[in-house]
């Protein structure tokens, strides 16, 4: 049987272990798939690499050179709704399956930085959930809590990662999908400024939300994995340039934004975010209460809006031709577009530029907004009982920030009392990136959380 490896899956140890000649790629691949088999958790992936592919490849990579290839020999895994050449993409949806020719240039991206591909990863049917149960395959177990949600919609990147099965793994987020299975996860979620990454080789949910988002369990391996995406494509019409700069460099976030109300939904939320909330002052800020009202409005337009109509434009012919191959809930999602009109999706825009103006004086006060990454933690129990309910309270926090142009990044904290994950999610306007991720990484360092579900812990 292939022996396990002692090392994190982080890039720093990894990279150290690699720089010794103590561990070679190939190694790793081999201690994931032990690791999957072991696991026995067949809702993870969709797709898993064969392992004799996956060692060769590792094999094959050019000499060890972190400056050169920044992920070399790390171990990836991508979301099911985004391409990879010569394997199946299936949006968690088999009649909808098709074998891509090319790779999404994010995936390209990825290799071309020296990672190796493990596997894809299930989701939320067409990514339209986040709770990350709407599948016909085997649903995720979250890592933390067999009968609690993983938070979808990218919902076995999520948990691939917190399992130690890969590095860093790319997921897509349109109202939170890069986020919620973050929190849900103990993990790092980086949801980029819009078309910061290209979206070409991506099955579309609102195409003009979408962003492919980087799961990891440091914030520094988040942003290595963000670097080597990142990139303007001429081939993708909602690409748009973007200044990276680093975390490094530049002045810190002083001026903080917290919501006046936090709107946390269960027993367990308050203290979490409480013992968040004594972190940022214990690294310096001193939060300024933010009136979140029109954000939140803008947040209701998303799925009580037309912009659901966006998604039926995206796969609403295929669900139309194929009503039984696609989940009832997603189903109904799409339906739903159908109450809308030309008319009222000009209405919404309409009403999105008067709370996008109503809502741009908060960034002359504050540099960025911390807020609770989820307001609760569903149990498939309650899901069950309520199909929409969860999901919709998951979002609370996610919804407005594509809608607004808004960059974001979840980050783990202090666990609930419970022993279950939590954190902030910080969120600044776009371009401020690289300000969010410097001031994650102190938050992280100054939680001290585990990596993840796993035994390792951040690094001093």
């Amino acid at each position: 049987m292939t022996q396990d490896i002692d090392v994190s899956l982080d890039r720093a140890s990894l990279h150290a272990a690699y720089a010794t000649g103590a561990l070679w790629p190939a190694q790793v691949v081999a201690a994931v798939h032990a690791r999957v088999r072991a696991l026995g958790d067949p809702g993870i992936f969709i797709h898993l690499v064969r392992e004799q592919a996956a060692l060769e490849a590792a094999t094959a990579l050019p000499p060890f050179d972190p400056v050169r290839y920044p992920l070399w020999g790390l171990p990836v895994a991508v979301k099911d709704n985004i391409d990879v050449a010569g394997l199946p993409t299936t949006a968690a949806c088999p009649a909808f399956a098709y074998i891509a020719k090319d790779s999404a240039p994010a995936v390209q991206r990825l290799l071309d930085a020296g990672a190796v591909l493990v596997g894809k990863t299930n989701l939320d049917q067409f990514a339209t959930g986040l709770v990350g149960v709407r599948t016909p395959y085997p649903v995720p177990r979250n890592a933390f809590a067999a009968d609690r949600v993983p938070g979808g919609s990218s919902s076995g990147s999520a948990v691939a990662v917190a399992r130690g099965l890969a590095t860093l793994a790319l997921g897509t987020d349109t109202a939170g999908s890069g986020r919620v299975p973050a929190a849900l996860n103990n993990l790092v979620g980086l949801k980029p400024s819009l078309g910061a990454v290209s979206a070409r080789g991506v099955v579309p949910a609102c195409r003009s939300l979408d962003c492919v988002s980087v799961f990891a369990l440091t914030v520094e391996d988040a942003w290595a994995g963000y670097a080597a995406i990142a990139g303007a494509d001429a081939a993708d019409p909602f690409s748009r340039a973007i200044e990276l700069g680093t975390p490094w460099d530049g002045a810190p976030i002083a001026r903080l934004g917290i919501p006046a109300d936090p709107l946390l939904a269960d027993a367990q939320a308050p203290g979490a975010w409480a013992a968040s909330l004594g972190l940022l002052a214990a690294l310096g800020l001193a939060p300024e209460a933010v009136d979140m009202t029109d954000f939140l409005a803008v947040a209701r337009l998303l799925y009580d809006g037309p912009w659901v109509a966006e998604r039926a434009a995206a796969v609403g012919d295929f669900a139309a031709a194929n009503p039984d191959a696609v989940h009832p809930v997603t189903r109904g999602i799409l339906a739903g577009a159908a109450r809308f009109s030309a008319v009222d999706a000009f209405r919404g825009h309409y009403a999105l530029a008067e709370l996008r103006r109503r809502t741009a004086p908060v960034w002359d006060r504050v540099e960025a907004i911390a807020v609770p990454s989820v307001p609760c933690f569903p149990t498939l129990a309650e899901l069950e009982a309520d199909p929409l309910g969860p999901n919709a309270r998951l979002g609370t926090w996610t919804n407005f920030v594509n809608l607004l142009d808004l960059a974001a990044i979840a980050v783990p904290g202090p666990f609930r009392a419970d022993g279950l994950p939590a954190g902030i999610t910080l969120i600044g306007p776009r371009g401020a990136d690289a300000r969010l991720a410097a001031l994650a990484a102190r938050f992280q360092h100054a939680a001290q959380p585990r990596l993840g579900a796993t035994a390792a812990r951040l690094a001093a």
